[in-house]
């Protein structure tokens, strides 16, 4: 690899992550290079680069959700600015598409973030930036350096300006427990558990809660919330066993189907999010807390040889 000092970097948006993007590109003070998408008339891609990447540390911002498009624009960036010769390039890939299907959980299914992985590595990306993944294992998935950087980087500085004297924190679900027993721990507060059981994808067919809530003020922590069907189900439960308020906070809004909805008809108070994804609508209940500035310090990190993990909470 070549000297960071040395070497030039650029930083170019996919198409639907322009939005956060532009905002990384004012924090680490370099624009956004130039790059068009070229459609022809049956759907088929074409980025191309209309500047030099000879050499260059390429970064490529694109988050894979509604993930079929996105992520073959990425793919296709990442092989034009390996044809033209640059130094060493980043996908920098805010929310991971995909990342939900990381193990076979019943027979004849796909582990399709090993896929995406394989592809990402085939395309000719030397290595990947991403924001919590579903499972922390997925960076296993890759032959190439990861830098998987976390969302309590954001969401602890908000919540030290919080009153948290009454706060419990909970898990939606089994699966996510290590992610909510971080801030339990940060702040020296109590941790519930909502366990869930799905008959099929996206459909809550039964939940209940380990541990006591009564008189709590509730905060859920996820990675993603998809349709809300399990937020506003834990929610409701958490109400019903006396806690006294519950809010969620949930790094990546996919938000599909009728989650809006949802979401305004539940019993959560507030959604937390980030804007790896941008929201679809408006929403009283909804408040987006920005990335950029974390990605813009993993970007110079990277490009300059110094520690990403100085970025983590406690790193």
């Amino acid at each position: 690899m070549l000297s960071g000092q040395m070497v030039e970097v650029k930083l170019f948006s996919g198409t639907t992550s322009e939005y956060l993007a532009k905002i990384i590109a004012d924090h680490y003070g370099y624009p956004l290079g130039n790059i068009q998408l070229n459609r022809f008339s049956d759907g088929e891609m074409q980025p191309v680069i209309n500047e030099s990447v000879r050499g260059a540390y390429v970064f490529f911002i694109q988050s894979t959700y509604t993930p079929v498009e996105n992520l073959m624009e990425l793919l296709l960036m990442i092989d034009a600015a390996k044809r033209a010769s640059a130094g060493y390039i980043t996908a920098v890939i805010p929310y991971f598409g995909y990342a939900r299907q990381d193990r076979k959980d019943k027979p004849r299914v796909p582990i399709s973030a090993k896929l995406i992985a394989n592809l990402l590595h085939t395309a000719g990306a030397n290595r990947i930036m991403t924001m919590d993944f579903h499972a922390d294992q997925i960076q296993g998935f890759f032959d190439i350096p990861v830098d998987h950087l976390k969302s309590e980087a954001i969401y602890i500085p908000y919540l030290q300006e919080q009153d948290l004297s009454n706060v419990i924190f909970a898990s939606p679900d089994v699966g996510g427990v290590k992610r909510a027993r971080t801030y339990a721990k940060h702040f020296n507060c109590n941790l519930v558990i909502c366990d869930k059981y799905r008959k099929k994808a996206n459909e809550v067919a039964e939940m209940t809660v380990i541990g006591d809530v009564e008189g709590a003020d509730v905060i859920l922590v996820d990675d993603l919330v998809d349709t809300a069907g399990t937020l506003c189900r834990a929610a409701k439960i958490l109400r019903e066993k006396g806690a006294k308020s519950v809010r969620a906070m949930c790094t990546h809004p996919v938000l599909s189907g009728n989650a809006y909805e949802r979401i305004e008809e539940s019993m959560l108070e507030e959604l937390i999010v980030c804007d790896t994804i941008p929201l679809k609508q408006e929403s009283s209940k909804i408040k987006v807390l920005t990335t950029s500035k974390l990605f813009a310090r993993a970007i110079r990190n990277t490009h300059e040889h110094r520690s990403i993990s100085a970025l983590f909470v406690g790193g």
